[in-house]
């Protein structure tokens, strides 16, 4: 038997260049996994960052609205802020493969609120290799919790290792499900390196201050 040579951070090559960004809002991706927080973590942010800085959202659901509709009864933004797009496909597809209903999702914001700085682009729920292309998010959060186990992080993917920040989600429930957060954040921080790793509970901070912070830094650099 050959030995496998396995890249943690290898995913399919980015087939957009990213696209030159003065003039236009700034884009950050929020990917993840099924149910580890990505709408809910946009949720905070509006609420935290909606009175401060010109901001829409762009939600991809595949068949439904649902994160949409749930930002919109949550009455984190105008709904006029908020875009839903259908994938039809895995959420992957749209956020990396072939980014155009995404884009005119941005580009319709964009014209109904000229001067517009920042468009948070949510995804539906994937895998560890779900990463945003460059022609499309400015900046990604990548976002996991403890439910999926304390290994997430040492499975690496392009998701964990190479996302511009990884947020580690639900700590509050991190002993129901015996989740060790010393072995957790560890492991992140060594799969990643010098790239940012926040952790959190909506629980207990309900307007992510850590992450809304981080979003800040993003926009005054």
């Amino acid at each position: 038997m050959h030995p496998v040579n396995f890249d943690p951070t290898a995913t399919e090559p980015d087939r957009y260049e990213a696209p030159p960004s003065r003039g236009r809002a700034f884009r950050i991706g929020i990917g993840g996994p099924v149910g580890s927080g990505k709408i809910a973590l946009t949720a905070a942010l509006c609420r935290a960052l909606g009175n401060e800085i010109d901001l829409a959202v762009v939600t991809d659901d595949i068949y439904t609205t649902e994160d949409a509709d749930f930002l919109r009864k949550a009455g984190v933004l105008d709904p006029a802020r908020i875009e839903a797009v259908q994938t039809g496909a895995c959420p992957h597809t749209a956020i990396r493969d072939d980014i155009t209903a995404n884009l005119d999702a941005v580009e319709r914001l964009e014209e109904r609120f000229p001067g517009l700085e920042l468009v948070i682009i949510e995804s539906g729920g994937d895998n560890l290799t779900a990463v945003f292309s460059r022609g499309l998010a400015d900046s990604q959060i990548f976002v996991v919790d403890v439910a999926g186990g304390d290994k997430v992080p040492r499975k690496g993917g392009p998701g964990v290792t190479t996302a511009d920040l990884l947020v580690i989600n639900k700590i509050d429930i991190a002993h129901l499900v015996n989740a060790d957060m010393d072995v957790m954040t560890s492991d992140a921080r060594r799969m990643r390196g010098e790239l940012p790793v926040i952790t959190q509970s909506l629980v207990r901070t309900p307007d992510a201050p850590d992450v809304a912070a981080w979003v800040r830094k993003q926009l005054a650099g």
